[in-house]
């Protein structure tokens, strides 16, 4: 009989979560240096490039990969011999493990966790209670994965009930266009088959736990039917043409992983959830002799990647910037910002649209006209940090505020990332603003280009509050410029089309 002690068990849900919050696992990096060195897309390689420098630099830093640290998922496997030393039950020791990590005043991370979802949505603070899955196993063991998922991604997430007849390939090929760029590709697809319904969406997200190795199977061929769909399907993906974070390119997906299971024969249950690229996990085990030893990664598993302003890039003082300016913006620009910017999201744009019906206007000391908006929720600084990470956030979860924005408070364009709607494109184009898409996935190098910061309104929104910033050479690029001509639309078509000629 294997005895695990409470404080063994708390102590390493912590540090695991600690790790993974500036740790990449090695495998990833290493699928992104072959995704970087076989890109094509100059727009896709330079967003690549931002999200390997922006890993190096969290791992150097010990500070989050992405400032969405996530919903904490952690599978817990006791082995039958395994007796608890303690007086909590798995639940209540992975969320104390949560809270402690979260709180860490060395690298605190952002509290995500919203409790009465349906009703006030109201942050819990430490970002508990995480979503546990247990299974008693044979053994004396404990076996634990856990992740922490980005909700950019886990929006994507899909489900179908497919005929036992239907094409799974088919069906991934058709629904992951319509996942938008909000996932932050290039990343991981895990597709969950069988079992019934919740049981597939559990295997997926289980599947996302195992490392990138589809260019190990590729060398060596499929031994079984799982793996030659799991070929077929990450070939299917890449034709699509996506590419790194929806602009067009080479490489949309990294790896497709696959968990399965007996079904009923009349169904064939199948979900597909995608892993960002701030994919973050840990798989560790207890045998009694103390907490988990996570060894820290060497600096030279980072591929050296260099990311420097082009000969066209445009630099735009956003304090002298008028609207006549951006006329000559073009899709596909990349553009260093220099100046003050106002953020805001899904909280703060709902409050200010009930302020403006109201009739009692914005906050005072908030004026968006011929302003910038940035969809963010930073994490909180450490030292003499002006802002923790600040990367964007999906722009679609803003759309149905953007006309209002556009037409009733000045603002001139936005910040965030991935693609946004026809209906918001349209309004782009009427009201000749600009939509402009920062790197997913580089939370750390974004927030390095902010020089100072201060919360202007909404301050008990935490990190959903209006904050100012004022930025030096913040690296965007024009994803809708304000003749309405797409990034996401354009991009992906050419690339589409290049790869279906190369295939």
């Amino acid at each position: 009989m294997t005895v695990i002690k409470k404080a063994d068990f708390i102590d390493s849900i912590e540090q695991s979560l600690q790790y993974i919050s500036y740790y990449h696992p090695k495998d990833f990096i290493d699928a992104m240096a072959v995704a970087y060195e076989k890109e094509q897309s100059a727009a896709a390689k330079d967003a690549i490039a931002q999200i390997l420098i922006n890993s190096r630099m969290s791992a150097e830093g010990k500070r989050p990969l992405c400032q969405d640290t996530g919903i904490v998922t952690c599978f817990v496997k006791v082995g039958m011999q395994v007796q608890w030393d303690s007086d909590l039950t798995v639940q209540q020791m992975v969320d104390e493990g949560v809270r402690r990590a979260y709180n860490n005043p060395d690298n605190p991370l952002r509290a995500s966790i919203v409790a009465d979802p349906a009703g006030k949505r109201l942050n819990t603070k430490d970002n508990t209670p995480a979503v546990v899955h247990q299974e008693l196993v044979a053994g004396d063991k404990v076996e634990v994965m856990i992740a922490a998922k980005g909700g950019g991604s886990e929006n994507k997430s899909k489900m179908v009930m497919l005929n036992p007849s239907d094409d799974i390939a088919e069906w991934v090929e058709k629904t992951l266009p319509t996942m938008g760029a909000g996932w932050c590709p290039p990343g991981m697809l895990g597709i969950g088959i069988g079992g019934t319904a919740e049981k597939a969406a559990v295997m997926a997200k289980e599947s996302l736990m195992e490392p990138c190795d589809i260019h190990e199977l590729i060398e060596k061929g499929a031994d079984n039917a799982e793996e030659a769909l799991r070929l077929d399907i990450f070939n299917r993906c890449n034709g699509t043409g996506i590419g790194a974070q929806g602009l067009g390119g080479v490489t949309t997906v990294l790896d497709i992983k696959i968990k399965s299971a007996p079904t009923h024969a009349a169904s064939k249950p199948v979900v597909m959830i995608p892993n960002c690229a701030a994919t973050r996990h840990a798989h560790f085990h207890l045998d009694g002799t103390g907490p988990a030893e996570l060894a820290p990664p060497s600096l030279e598993d980072w591929p050296q990647v260099t990311w420097e302003v082009g000969e066209n890039v445009r630099r735009v003082n956003l304090d002298t910037l008028k609207r006549e300016d951006m006329l000559t913006w073009q899709s596909g620009d990349t553009v260093l910002l220099s100046g003050k910017i106002l953020t805001g999201r899904d909280a703060a744009h709902k409050r200010i649209q009930g302020l403006l019906e109201s009739g009692e206007g914005l906050p005072e000391g908030v004026d968006f006209t011929d302003k910038f908006i940035y969809y963010v929720g930073p994490v909180d600084p450490v030292g003499d940090e002006v802002v923790g990470p600040a990367g964007p956030t999906t722009s679609t979860r803003m759309d149905k505020f953007t006309d209002m924005m556009l037409e009733q408070t000045g603002l001139m364009g936005m910040i965030g990332k991935a693609e946004r709607g026809p209906a918001t494109v349209a309004s782009i184009k009427q009201h000749k603003a600009v939509y402009l898409m920062a790197v997913g996935g580089a939370a750390y190098l974004v927030a390095k280009a902010i020089k100072k910061s201060r919360v202007v309104a909404f301050e008990d929104l935490g990190m959903e509050a209006i904050y100012e910033f004022e930025v030096k050479d913040m690296p965007v690029t024009v994803a809708v410029d304000s003749n309405g001509v797409n990034a996401h639309q354009t991009g992906p078509a050419v690339w589409k089309i290049n790869l279906a000629k190369e295939a």
